[in-house]
């Protein structure tokens, strides 16, 4: 059997679906939303939260650090002009000092009430009093990432890019005298800190360590190694344990943002760094980690690597708890937000802040409590830096611009959550939104076409109100998002539990891919009995005495031969929403008009036909798939696929020899063979039963339906000999004649 070029016809019809529902409920789903004037509890509820208020907006484009002066005023370092500004209780601000490089991206204040400064690219800490900047102490480093003061006054500096720690005490007359205190053998140290003996502690940058670092002669111990990139803060506790902020990445926004703010005469190469993150099951390479077992005397052989690959799908920060006994506890990771700055208060709860739309968690830390994040606020800022305390709350700072947030201890009066948009597939219809919660909470929808929404989507419809009439009326789409709004007062404060929007998806057709038809042998043991005809009149039985008799007197043997061909017809085909597919299978012959069925409520892929059901000619044959056994029959889809082209051929080709000629000792016959339903492809013959021998059509090419072929044999044997001719048509049938020579 042949099978040629196909010929492909796709059909579609009515639409079907099975309703489906889309449902948030719990913290992790809550999560994903965005909102405002909400907290999202341990157990997954959505409250109203603290009210957050901007307290101070300025005209830099960051504000990297805060500290606090005694008198309650506020001293923010800022990028990209580099600006130190003051901001007092009532949130009047106004510029401390400006200096000549773009970043401050540490502050610290003395017991004095006296400011310092650390500026980059150009590393050097200033010294601001009564409205006046000196020069305290030059490293000669690129970056100064944070600053603090020892018990004794002294001023140690944290600074990049060799990692390197200084001790700056005053030398009488205004100005600091600086020497190498430690060096940690990293790139970065990222955040300093003192613990309740008065030690140093030290993060680092890339390869996550907190150093405890003892003087006289100045000592390292490695606290904690982390799997993550950065310390990114540290903080001491009074009972002796050490809370430490560890991400990946916050370094490397602020080396960019200095590189790309500063002045034409700077020249600033610290480049933006990327890291691997990844834990110590995965398999992945790490860059190297120190060994915690070797104590280092002011210089740490931790070095950090050349190059570093970033890795997804691991915990991108985590917040960590060392005991005083130097075991670890780790608080909270995420594989999804960045911590930036936590800030204990005075009964011990932690307050975090992470990047994932400037988020504000509680954690309470004690051994006896539930230590499950409570998301408190959500800012909605896309770049807030460090958190800070004051008297009337949680102060936030954030960028773009920089702005002084604050989260106040009362609740707010109204809040607004928005979810995620989702994606039911294809257009659907939508149905009833149901929710669970108390009063004081009105739902919206909208719906669209694009997966964000756009001036393309539907406005927000009607408050729905009313569990009882909550039927969705934003238009069929593809893509759909709600919004539920909050309004209470103090003494019936809303909530919401769940949320659960039920839609029917347009009912996708089935796909049909290919349709493959081949010839297959019959089942073993099938055979046909082979009658006698005209090519077979005559069979000869040979006796022991050696005569030969005829046939009409001793009944010859018949032999049998297989079965023919059967024909196996195959399909590919699935369903885009997992339907049950049924399928009906056609044929007609290429001279023929009308489709004939073979047969209806086909679950297989696969049908099997004889050959012989087919007379000699070329047909093509036609699948239909149906979703109907799993959708309503007004609903179901379907569509149909025809095949190629497929050529049946059972007849063996007509070959006649004509007789011998003798020429010598050399012999020739011509050969006639004729097919009428294909091409033929092969001739050969045999003498006396021996290997058969190719020859080619007189005209040299055997590609037609009848050819000429010229049997010459040189130095044939004398005597009787049988010469058997067999000739192949495209479809391997085989016909034969034979000529006995004497």
């Amino acid at each position: 059997m042949k099978i040629s070029a196909c010929v492909l016809v796709l059909a579609s019809f009515a639409a079907g679906a099975t309703t489906a529902t889309w449902e948030l409920n719990g913290y992790q789903d809550f999560l994903r939303g965005r909102m405002s004037g909400l907290s999202i509890t341990r157990d997954g509820h959505l409250i109203l939260g603290p009210k957050l208020e901007t307290v101070f907006s300025s005209d830099q484009a960051q504000i990297w650090s805060v500290a606090t002066a005694p008198d309650g005023s506020l001293y923010l370092g800022t990028g990209n002009r580099g600006r130190l500004l003051k901001v007092d209780a009532a949130g009047n601000g106004t510029v401390a000092w400006t200096s000549d490089q773009p970043e401050i991206f540490a502050v610290a204040i003395d017991r004095a009430g006296v400011v310092y400064a650390g500026t980059s690219p150009d590393g050097k800490v200033y010294r601001i009093e009564n409205g006046r900047a000196t020069e305290y102490f030059a490293p000669g480093e690129r970056y100064i990432w944070a600053l603090a003061f020892a018990p004794d006054g002294s001023l140690y500096v944290a600074t990049g890019q060799q990692g390197k720690i200084y001790r700056v005490v005053a030398d009488g007359r205004g100005a600091g005298k600086g020497d190498l205190y430690y060096e940690t053998g990293q790139s970065h140290v990222t955040a300093l800190a003192f613990d309740r003996e008065g030690r140093l502690l030290a993060g680092s940058e890339p390869n996550g360590i907190l150093f405890r670092i003892t003087s006289t002669p100045a000592r390292g111990f490695v606290l904690y190694d982390a799997n993550l990139p950065e310390i990114r803060s540290i903080v001491p506790n009074a009972d002796g344990s050490i809370y430490a902020a560890a991400l990946g990445g916050s370094l490397a926004k602020r080396t960019s943002a200095a590189s790309s703010s500063s002045s034409s005469t700077t020249t600033v190469t610290a480049p933006a760094t990327s890291i691997i993150v990844t834990d110590a099951q995965s398999g992945l390479a790490v860059a190297p980690k120190p060994d915690p077992t070797k104590p280092t005397t002011g210089t740490s052989p931790i070095s950090a690597p050349a190059t570093t690959t970033e890795v997804s799908g691991v915990e991108r920060s985590a917040l960590y708890k060392i005991l005083p006994d130097n075991t670890i506890e780790t608080l909270w990771t995420s594989k999804d937000e960045n911590i930036y700055d936590v800030v204990p208060d005075a009964g011990g709860t932690l307050t975090f802040l992470t990047d994932a739309q400037g988020r504000v968690y509680r954690l309470d830390p004690r051994p006896d409590r539930t230590r499950d994040a409570v998301l408190v606020a959500q800012t909605n800022e896309a770049d807030v830096t460090r958190l800070s305390t004051s008297p009337r709350g949680i102060l936030v700072a954030a960028g773009n611009v920089g702005k002084m947030l604050r989260l106040d201890a009362s609740a707010s009066s109204t809040g607004w959550f928005e979810s995620a948009v989702h994606d039911s597939g294809t257009v659907a219809r939508w149905g009833r939104l149901a929710w669970v919660g108390s009063k004081g909470v009105v739902f919206k929808t909208r719906a669209g076409n694009s997966a964000r929404p756009d001036a393309t989507w539907s406005d927000w419809s009607e408050p729905l109100a009313d569990p009882a009439k909550a039927m969705i009326t934003s238009p069929n789409a593809r893509f759909i998002q709600w919004r539920a709004e909050f309004a209470g007062a103090a003494s019936a404060p809303p909530e919401l539990d769940s949320v659960a929007v039920a839609y029917l998806p347009q009912n996708g057709p089935p796909s049909l891919r290919s349709i493959t038809v081949s010839a297959q042998a019959a089942p073993a043991g099938a055979t046909k009995s082979v009658t006698s005809s005209a090519s077979s009149a005559f069979s000869i039985t040979v006796t022991d005495t050696g005569d030969a008799t005829s046939a009409a007197g001793t009944q010859a043997q018949t032999l049998s031969r297989p079965t023919g061909q059967q024909i196996l017809i195959s399909w590919q085909a699935d369903d885009p929403d997992g339907d049950k597919l049924s399928y009906s299978l056609w044929f007609r012959g290429e001279d023929e008009r009308e489709w004939k069925l073979l047969r209806a409520d086909i679950s297989d892929n696969t049908y099997l036909l004889d050959g012989d059901m087919l007379a000699d000619g070329r047909y093509f044959f036609r699948v239909m798939a149906s979703d109907r056994p799993s959708n309503p029959p007004d609903q179901a889809r379907q569509v149909e696929l025809i095949g190629p082209p497929v050529l049946i051929d059972n007849t063996p080709p007509l070959v006649n020899a004509g007789a011998a000629r003798r020429s010598g000792t050399a012999i020739e016959i011509d050969v006639d063979a004729q097919d009428r339903g294909s091409a033929l492809r092969r001739c050969e013959y045999s003498v006396d039963a021996r290997p058969w021998v190719p020859i080619e059509a007189v005209d040299g090419v055997t590609d037609s339906a009848r050819e000429r072929f010229l049997i010459h044999i040189d130095n044939f044997p004398p005597g009787e000999h049988l010469i058997v001719i067999r000739a192949y048509d495209v479809a391997g049938n085989a016909g034969l004649a034979k000529i006995v020579v004497r």
